[in-house]
């Protein structure tokens, strides 16, 4: 199954009220475990950057102003070709982000997305009712490192990535970390970017082989029949 945990950062709260996206972050999950497949793109919005959100993110106008705008192809249409029809999964998702992101679409005369969604803010509430359940609440809670984020602020790429584990552990937790595959390059909006998968825990104690004498002295004979039989061998003698 493939996920893509999202968060945007805007201007403000109501695209009603004229206020944009000015960056996108997103992270892959293939079967519930993180694969280092991002996308990250600042956007211009065309406007000026109010102070309450540059004290948020951090993100001037100044900054954005030779950015891409929202519908050119580094913006929203890769965006939409990296999630595809993957389920979407964003913290306060519901109410704030795919909302926004629905209404920018409009906007931009691009059609709406048809993805399902999970909201993690409504896991979260549901799994510890009446805890906080604040990005930075949850990372505490799990034990997910956020200095970089206590550092640098607000981002969308790096809330996406911390967003990812919080699911992972809001999930069950057993699936982190078996993403076999790692991918030294991310694919995002900038080309670069590394592996955010988390090792695997290991088991407190290994479990006993199941096989039977029987069955090993079948497997010894029939390893002498082949003809290149050295890495079981490596592997038996270990």
């Amino acid at each position: 199954m493939r996920q893509v945990v999202f968060d945007l950062e805007t201007t403000g709260f109501k695209y009603a009220e004229g206020h944009r996206i000015v960056e996108i972050g997103a992270v892959e999950l293939i079967n519930g475990a993180i694969t280092g497949r991002s996308f990250h793109a600042y956007v211009n919005p065309e406007r000026d950057m109010p102070e309450d959100a540059y004290r948020v993110h951090g993100i001037s106008a100044e900054f954005l102003a030779d950015k891409p705008r929202f519908a050119e192809p580094e913006a929203a249409p890769a965006f939409l070709g990296f999630i595809g029809q993957a389920e979407l999964v964003a913290h306060n998702g519901a109410s704030f982000d795919l909302p926004f992101l629905q209404a920018e679409l409009k906007g931009a005369g691009i059609a709406p997305l048809k993805n399902t969604m999970v909201d993690t803010l409504h896991l979260a509430r549901r799994k510890f009712p009446g805890a906080p359940a604040s990005l930075d609440a949850l990372c505490a809670r799990f034990g997910i490192d956020t200095k970089e984020r206590e550092r640098d602020g607000h981002g969308a790429l790096l809330d996406s990535r911390l967003l990812a584990e919080v699911y992972i552990e809001l999930t069950g937790g057993a699936q982190a970390g078996l993403n076999f595959t790692r991918h030294d390059a991310a694919s995002d909006g900038n080309g670069d970017g590394a592996s955010q998968s988390r090792a695997a825990r290991p088991r407190p104690a290994p479990l006993a082989s199941r096989a039977t004498e029987e069955e090993l002295a079948a497997h010894a004979a029939f390893l002498e029949e082949m003809e290149d039989a050295a890495l079981w061998r490596r592997y038996l003698d270990a």
